[in-house]
């Protein structure tokens, strides 16, 4: 069997058009199409059904992708692992969100390195849903994301349960009613992130759209945030974890929503068939651990 047949009917499945896999893999739309008609021939099966709306799986085609994905992860593992040893140097990548990986995850990579010495470690911040695209493109073994949909590819432990707080600076602590929090100036994370979906849907049970807030504008940092809110621009939604330090000196403020709750997990992330290296094995034991000493 053809990795690169199987490779090509992974990207096709994923992109659900053979056109946009063709344009991904800088391949014609002819010769991604004879890949896949000579991976069926081989398959004894039709795997994908085509139409003018794109492909999708047949029943034969679930079970050929399901081993497509372990084998490509087997394959990215083994060159991973095969030019570690020729660079004679335990890497270890890490994919991260930005709540944890601006603030927590240095703490505990520098707990880590105390324990493995050896360890070359390298952190990648992004969105959790760029995480989770990162994980599934093999670029990636392990990532740290906030709760949101997963691909069925994809499996994740919680670390820890945290919390988005409204805050401002100089805000008078107390209870503030729906109505109220319309009026105030908000700077939130931008669309699409896993931190405004919480929001959203939280806003959402009590009959709340984003669009009826006065947003003053998005960031794509949370630590842009803080530093806009902690000039008295306007006020945020924020994760706690990130507001240790500020609310303990009370250079922001935290300010309680009426019937608003948005409780969330940070979990670590990686694929169902994933095959870790000894030290991706070793930190996602150690971030699982009280020793992980977030900050």
């Amino acid at each position: 069997m053809e990795f690169q047949y199987l490779e090509s009917f992974y990207t096709t499945v994923k992109y659900k058009s053979i056109s946009k896999a063709a344009a991904a893999l800088h391949l014609t739309q002819p010769g991604l199409s004879l890949q896949l008609k000579s991976l069926e021939n081989e398959m004894g099966s039709q795997l994908l059904v085509r139409s003018n709306k794109g492909v999708h799986l047949t029943e034969e085609g679930k079970v050929v992708y399901n081993y497509a994905v372990t084998m490509l992860s087997l394959k990215g593992n083994v060159k991973r692992d095969l030019q570690s040893l020729q660079e004679n140097s335990n890497k270890l990548l890490i994919g991260s969100c930005r709540s944890v990986g601006e603030y927590a995850l240095p703490c505990s990579v520098y707990l880590f390195k105390k324990f493995y010495t050896d360890v070359e470690i390298q952190i990648k911040l992004m969105s959790s849903h760029e995480v989770i695209q990162k994980l599934m493109d093999h670029t990636i073994n392990l990532g740290i994301v906030q709760d949101l949909p997963l691909p069925e590819e994809i499996t994740t432990k919680t670390i820890m349960t945290d919390e988005l707080v409204l805050v401002g600076k100089n805000a008078v602590e107390g209870e503030i009613s729906l109505d109220e929090l319309k009026k105030l100036p908000l700077i939130l994370r931008e669309e699409g992130s896993a931190t405004r979906q919480l929001l959203q849907r939280a806003l959402a049970e009590k009959g709340l759209g984003v669009e009826q807030l006065n947003v003053i504008y998005n960031l794509e940092s949370p630590g842009a945030i803080k530093s806009s809110i902690s000039a008295g621009d306007g006020f945020s939604f924020l994760p706690r974890l990130i507001l240790k330090k500020d609310l303990k000196e009370g250079t922001l403020n935290p300010i309680k929503v009426q019937g608003l709750n948005v409780t969330f997990n940070y979990n670590i992330a990686y694929r169902k068939n994933v095959v870790l290296s000894e030290c991706e094995k070793n930190f996602a034991e150690f971030i699982h651990s009280g020793r992980r000493g977030f900050c």
